[in-house]
């Protein structure tokens, strides 16, 4: 059993790595193609299987025709002799004939012994085949031709016998088609259309009604063959003219008659079709429904805070497996989201702790001893609680700002020049001097110029309130990104704060009155837009590089 499951898990990880693409739409045409085809197939199976039933009683009356005819033909008294067989003209001295045979014998058994041997084409279609009314009654006509009637005394015990072992109805006429032996009423049966043509020396069957048709399946009304009746007419050829003709019917054989005997390939087919459901279900399942619950799984654990991204199924279909790439980036930038909201929550806290606590302590201080403090002591605890409620006001403002950083979002017809921009920048100092270098040629960014402005403002006014005097800005276009570096000549950044610099309220001027949210909005600012902004490395002074993606 163990070797069973282990031969069972090798064959699913066998065909797991070897299992095509495909797409979700493939695999929903092939399953409804697959369903509405089967009633097709079942249809068609029956129809082609109830025409071979028929068939096979054809040819079945074909051969007993053909053995009959040839009997007849050898035992047929009083034939004429005069003509010699039309379908095979030999001269008497190009006949072979046997020792002890006459001649004579040859010449009257030829062409019922080649009338035998044919073999005649199925002629009868249900599908296109005309099903004649049922046979009448023969019309009155004088009795047989003397040798007919000498033949149907020799041929009657032979015709019964053959007729009780095959269960079908064989008649013997003569030339002119009146009945010599057989159970029927007598009279002429030359008026049928099969009896002409066997009478002209051709073959005939046809279908007829069966009036004395009864059901015995209970599903037998939805056979088409069931009601109807096979007759075949075959001539008897002596010497090349026809002295008889036999006329054999039976009905088919029964369409439910011929499920039962045959139930054995049909349960095969049914079993077969069977596994081929479940085979479709089981590409259903792995490619589409097994692949979703896991995901809807994987989802709810995800938004419950427990949860981890699955792997991808190698067996669902593509779109799944792209749904489920969207889902890890999803949950990842979740996770990311999450985890940046816990770091601003917690700086916001500490951030506001201190400023509030002053305040509380001051309007404690002033509720306490208002009425003996002198004006000066009074005024100074005043400007604290400005001070501490302007600084209150300016992280709220600063807070904003993040805000709408981060609900920035990526502008596709967006370009700005950057040369414009940095001019006005440059032209705006008083402070602190900006020299601008760009490369020839330099195409446009994909960010709105606004946002450009703000990010490089903050970068000039960080180097001007850490001392800087000169702040140096050079571009240049590789690969359709733009480089710009913005240095300056400050005192530069400590190797400790480096790793802290781009952190929210992360500031070493908090004397100043700096917030550390300045960095902070301008990588979020470049972030909605593809962009990016990093420490570079210098000798002296602090040195930024900004990664844009070129306009268009």
């Amino acid at each position: 059993m163990r070797r069973c499951a282990r031969m069972i898990a090798a064959l699913k990880d066998r065909v797991k790595r070897h299992w095509p693409r495909l797409h979700l739409r493939t695999i929903l045409f092939a399953t409804l193609f697959l369903v509405a085809a089967l009633p097709g197939f079942g249809a068609i199976f029956l129809r082609v299987y109830e025409n071979t039933l028929v068939r096979q009683t054809e040819a079945e009356l074909v051969a007993q025709g053909a053995a009959l005819a040839a009997a007849a033909a050898v035992d047929w008294p009083a034939a004429p002799a005069a003509s010699p067989c039309s379908c095979r003209r030999r001269s008497p001295a190009s006949q072979k004939v046997p020792p002890g045979v006459p001649g004579s014998c040859l010449r009257r058994t030829a062409c019922g012994t080649m009338a035998a041997n044919r073999t005649d084409p199925a002629e009868v279609d249900l599908s296109t085949a005309t099903i004649l009314p049922e046979r009448p009654a023969p019309a009155p006509a004088p009795p047989p031709a003397p040798d007919a009637q000498a033949a149907g005394r020799r041929l009657t015990p032979v015709l019964a016998q053959t007729g009780a072992t095959t269960l079908a109805s064989i008649l013997l006429l003569d030339r002119n088609g009146r009945l010599v032996a057989g159970r029927a009423p007598a009279g002429s049966y030359a008026a049928l259309p099969e009896v002409a043509a066997a009478r002209a020396g051709i073959p005939r069957t046809v279908l007829r009604r069966n009036g004395g048709y009864q059901a015995v399946y209970r599903f037998e009304w939805l056979s088409r063959a069931a009601a109807i009746r096979i007759h075949h007419a075959r001539p008897i050829v002596v010497d090349g003219r026809v002295v008889g003709v036999l006329l054999l019917s039976r009905s088919a054989r029964a369409l439910f008659k011929g499920l039962y005997e045959d139930r054995g390939k049909i349960a095969f087919g049914i079993l077969v079709i069977f596994g081929l459901l479940v085979l479709l279900s089981g590409v259903i399942s792995r490619g589409i429904t097994r692949p979703i619950e896991r995901l809807g799984a994987a989802t709810r654990a995800v938004a419950g805070g427990h949860g981890s991204v699955p792997e991808v199924p190698p067996t669902a279909a593509i779109e799944i497996q792209g749904l489920y790439a969207d889902f890890a980036t999803m949950a990842a930038a979740i996770e990311r989201r999450s985890r940046y909201l816990r770091d601003v929550a917690y700086a916001v806290s500490h951030e506001f702790k201190t400023p509030l606590a002053g305040i509380r302590g001051a309007i404690e201080l002033l509720q306490d001893h208002g009425p003996t403090m002198t004006a000066a002591e009074r005024a100074r605890f005043l400007a604290h609680i400005d001070g501490d409620a302007g600084r209150l006001a300016q992280l709220v403002t600063r807070l904003l700002d993040l805000a709408r950083a981060d609900m920035t979002a990526a502008t596709p017809s967006a370009a700005a020049a950057i040369g414009p921009i940095l001019g006005r920048i440059a032209d705006a100092q008083q402070r602190i001097v900006v020299e601008v270098g760009l490369a020839p040629a330099l195409p446009p960014v994909a960010l709105p110029a606004a946002a450009l402005e703000t990010v490089i403002a903050t970068l000039v006014d960080n180097s001007r309130r850490a001392g800087a005097g000169r702040v140096t800005i050079g571009g240049e276009a590789a690969n359709g990104r733009v480089l710009l570096r913005v240095a300056d000549d400050g005192p530069g950044i400590a190797e400790a704060d480096a790793a802290r610099l781009f952190e929210p309220f992360f500031t070493t001027r908090r004397a100043e009155g700096g917030t550390g949210l300045g960095l902070t909005i301008a990588r979020s600012l470049l972030d909605a837009h593809g962009a990016t902004i990093a420490l570079a490395a210098a000798e002296g002074g602090a040195s930024f590089v900004l990664d844009l993606p070129a306009a268009g």
